[in-house]
């Protein structure tokens, strides 16, 4: 939305998937980002986070936006009149007991370090809570999130999703005979679950993404993965949007995720999701009309619904797909258009300009 405004970051890693998408912008790094960003260490090396952000000027600009999770980026400091606009995806969730993609406690050298680290992180991603002008959430989940744990309010502003490109490179395809999961190859997401349950009813899977951070996820899904499942890795959006439309359903299996981009994609795409029944999914998926839901994180739980579903013989107020019809999946992913954010984030500027 703003193609001339720099993005300060702490780090940027050349030939990654950001850089190459920002690549031709100006991008101002911390100065000391050689200290974090060879061998990883911007993960270990959190606690600099504080140091990292209060180190930038921002005394030229009469806003600033801060998008907000792990990494505390709200901490930034600006003149007070300066309004400071903080999109928050979640607070860290890590910092607030919330299951994430990397179960980084795997070893108890690495909890006494957490301990003590996180509990200087709290304290401070709390204290850069009160900095922020306006909270802007991606969803209601994170709206509660930041009422509970920031103590501040919060306007819900859903995240954008190219619902008109995906509708319009999928409006002949037709669903094929597999199950498809797009997520990075970590845990938290309940690919596990998935690949257990399409092996329970032997059924096809294609899961779409590359693995993140640590390996050892990657290595314990591939052990009990069978003929039926696919690990496609990664790839150009527009194979994505084909997979997404010849998809028999889309499997969302976070237990708690903040919003959940993947499943509106999947519903732009005419196709219906089966969703794990919390966190985001509930403000995506309609139940019984562009998805259903299963109530808990088990292999039975999803597989009993995936067969509901699937089940042809069922009478058709039963029956899942014959009730989901690809217009209702369509319409219900309009509501988080690309163009519908883009009026709420200026709406949402210029009221808070004006007030300053």
């Amino acid at each position: 939305m703003f193609p001339k405004a720099p993005i300060y970051t702490a780090f940027a890693v050349k030939d990654s998937t950001a850089w190459k998408r920002f690549k031709n912008r100006k991008i101002i790094e911390w100065r000391h980002t050689w200290l974090i960003k060879h061998g990883k260490l911007y993960s270990p090396l959190r606690f600099l986070a504080p140091w990292i952000w209060e180190s930038f000027d921002f005394d030229d600009f009469d806003l600033v936006i801060s998008s907000a999770s792990w990494y505390i980026t709200k901490g930034i400091i600006t003149r007070p009149e300066t309004t400071h606009i903080c999109y928050c995806h979640t607070p860290p969730r890590y910092l607030y007991g919330y299951k994430t993609a990397i179960e980084w406690q795997r070893y108890w050298p690495i909890k006494i370090y957490a301990y003590f680290i996180n509990n200087f992180l709290r304290k401070y991603d709390y204290l850069a809570a009160q900095r922020v002008d306006q909270f802007i959430a991606n969803s209601e989940n994170v709206k509660k999130r930041i009422k509970k744990f920031y103590k501040r309010e919060a306007k819900v502003i859903y995240p954008p999703v190219n619902v008109a490109e995906i509708k319009k490179a999928t409006k002949n395809l037709k669903p094929k005979d597999y199950f498809l999961v797009v997520s990075r190859v970590v845990g938290a997401k309940g690919i596990d679950l998935a690949i257990r349950a399409a092996n329970k009813l032997n059924i096809k899977l294609k899961i779409v993404g590359e693995p993140a951070g640590l390996r050892w996820e990657e290595k314990k899904f591939r052990k009990f993965k069978k003929g039926n499942i696919e690990f496609v890795g990664r790839v150009s959006d527009e194979k994505l949007w084909k997979l997404y439309g010849e998809c028999k359903a889309f499997l969302a299996l976070a237990e708690d995720e903040d919003f959940g981009i993947t499943p509106v994609e999947a519903m732009a795409a005419g196709r219906p999701v089966i969703a794990f029944a919390g966190g985001g999914y509930l403000e995506t998926v309609v139940d019984g009309k562009t998805g259903l839901f299963f109530k808990k994180a088990t292999v039975e739980s999803l597989a009993k619904t995936i067969k509901r579903f699937d089940n042809s013989n069922l009478p058709s107020r039963q029956a899942g797909y014959r009730t989901i019809m690809p217009v209702a999946c369509r319409k219900q992913a309009e509501r988080f258009s690309k163009e519908r954010f883009k009026k709420e984030i200026k709406v949402f500027i210029r009221k808070n300009l004006s007030v300053k």
